[in-house]
């Protein structure tokens, strides 16, 4: 039976490696997964799976999203061969107050979580455009279906995905391509512990009104306590991934969790938005709270 070419962004650690572990582990062997990374020093993970060796079912790529170079070699090592499956899932984070966020910071999210998958996309497109047949998988994020506190600029980077990937899929239809969107939630993984984000004690916020300092810190309890009782583990989440693969027919979008469910049911149906505004206020901050 031929194996089904899966390529995958991020897999140093979180969703990538595990989706990469998962997939060349395959008991029937139905993969051939390219991991790729921007920093192949960082695949120790990844190959402790298989013991230090990589088998027949996995090969790593060096891959960095923001490098068009980087990007055209991978693109070249798979030249010849079918790329069945096509995982956009590198991406990073950053957390804080809007008049934190340098503009450095907030130009390399959009580089890494639009652009990257932007580039990645127009990468390996044109091949699945001429056979009329693949499948892209974006990592996108509840915070791409809603707005939340304190994560102004990564919301905006995954909005903008959710948006290239909505009007992308249309036009990809025709190919028997299809595109989906999944949108995770808190997870258990690296990448919460990787992202962005100011000390509420640290010098970053010396210069900022009380008011917002106090809500951060607020905001940073609440998010202890939503990772501490509801976060997913990986392996729960890479189930929707797998779903993705395997199905015929996958939707446009997979959401991983149902926490903020009735939170975004709110928001849709909430004709000028202030509704949703106040439901998020509160369920972050409490109700009542005085004014800053």
């Amino acid at each position: 039976m031929e194996k089904t070419t899966v390529l995958i962004t991020g897999c140093s650690s979180g969703i990538g490696l595990g989706l990469a572990a998962r997939l060349a582990a395959d008991t029937a062997g139905r993969f051939k997964v390219f991991a790729t990374m921007r920093d192949l020093g960082k695949a120790e993970q990844l190959l402790e799976r298989f013991g230090g060796c990589c088998p027949d079912t996995l090969e790593l790529l060096q891959l960095d999203v923001t490098d068009l170079r980087s990007l055209a070699a991978a693109a070249q090592r798979l030249q010849g061969q079918q790329l069945d499956v096509l995982v956009c899932n590198a991406g990073m984070g950053l957390m804080g107050p809007l008049e934190t966020c340098s503009d450095q910071a907030m130009k390399t999210i959009f580089d890494v979580n639009l652009f990257g998958a932007i580039r990645t996309i127009r990468a390996f497109l044109p091949a699945m455009k001429r056979r009329r047949a693949g499948r892209i998988i974006v990592s996108s994020s509840i915070g791409g279906l809603q707005g939340l506190p304190f994560n102004a600029v990564y919301c905006a980077s995954k909005f903008a995905v959710e948006g290239l990937c909505e009007s992308l899929a249309i036009v990809l239809r025709p190919f028997n391509i299809h595109l989906t969107l999944v949108e995770c939630g808190p997870v258990n993984s690296s990448f919460t512990a990787n992202l962005q984000r100011p000390d509420p004690e640290g010098s970053e916020l010396q210069g900022l009104d009380a008011g917002t300092r106090s809500l951060y810190r607020r905001f940073l309890q609440h998010c202890h306590g939503l990772f501490r009782d509801a976060a997913q583990e990986v392996d729960e989440v890479l189930q929707v991934y797998l779903e993705a693969i395997g199905s015929p027919c996958p939707p446009l979008r997979c959401v991983t969790t149902q926490l903020l469910a009735p939170l975004r049911r709110l928001r849709l149906g909430s004709a000028d938005g202030s509704a949703y505004v106040r439901a998020m206020h509160d369920f972050v901050f409490g109700h009542g709270e005085e004014q800053p």
